[in-house]
């Protein structure tokens, strides 16, 4: 098997630096850049706490793309930063693995659009954890039979999109199974109180230090409700999911939206 070479945006960030150390414990794949705005000049291992790699943090994406020629493309960044590394990674013809959120739906329908174009291979999920796929189905499923839902999904205070992407497609699952004509009976006296709306499924967005990445889907139903929950302790929860990308992204030239689509559920 031929060692699959990968870069990494948003090197310095949290998530690009669990990424970095979990890419080097790995035998079919290596770092061969890593990019960002901070931590520019510095070992991305040595950034990382592990041993020196002999990669530099580099902030010039385009000429690290040129001369790294890797074969996927990992973007941990952010919304705006993801918008201006699209066309070069599309330019470049690199298949991409996309962890980062906020792109509305019209953006990710134009780039699927572009992928196919040009015969690259992207991978969009806003959640890779393994866990948060099986709540995500597990909730399409338990809306076949329970009347109503509402989604509480808890972040760290840096996360800059809310509600989360995890969240949207969460509601957007429940909404196939689930009756669109309900009507909103309660009165807000405080604005925003009963949260977003994505067709009949509220969504609450909580954002407090101390907390990675948690959701709870709550189902009321006549005399019962049921609570489908999941928790990211750490961002360790979400490297199996990148790896499984990373693999099949380094060989498969479709778009996907959501890991699911390349799990066998």
């Amino acid at each position: 098997m031929n060692t699959i070479r990968v870069l990494v945006t948003g090197a310095a960030g949290k998530m690009g630096q669990e990424l970095i150390r979990t890419i080097s414990q790995q035998n079919d794949m290596v770092l061969v850049a890593g990019c960002d705005v901070a931590n520019v000049g510095k070992d991305a291992g040595e950034m990382c706490g592990i041993d020196a790699i002999g990669v530099i943090v580099e902030m010039d994406l385009a000429a690290s793309l040129r001369r790294s020629q890797p074969d996927v493309v990992c973007d941990f960044t952010h919304a705006d930063a993801l918008r201006k590394n699209l066309p070069l990674y599309l330019d470049h013809k690199v298949n991409m693995v996309i962890g980062t959120t906020g792109l509305t739906l019209e953006e990710l329908k134009q780039l699927e659009q572009d992928c196919r174009e040009r015969n690259i291979g992207c991978l969009v999920a806003p959640n890779f954890a393994i866990g948060a796929v099986l709540m995500m189905q597990f909730s399409k499923k338990a809306a076949l039979y329970m009347e109503r839902a509402e989604i509480i999904e808890f972040h760290h205070p840096q996360k800059k999109d809310a509600p989360s992407g995890t969240a949207i497609k969460t509601a957007e699952g429940i909404i196939e199974g689930m009756d669109q004509a309900y009507e909103e009976k309660s009165f807000e006296l405080l604005p925003g109180s009963r949260g977003g709306h994505l067709g009949p499924v509220n969504i609450h967005s909580v954002r407090l230090s101390g907390f990675v990445a948690h959701q709870e889907v709550i189902f009321g139903g006549e005399g019962q409700t049921l609570t489908i929950r999941h928790d990211s302790l750490s961002r360790v929860s979400f490297m199996p999911g990148i790896l499984m990308a990373i693999r099949r992204m380094a060989k498969d030239n479709q778009f996907y939206y959501g890991l699911d689509k390349i799990m066998e559920l």
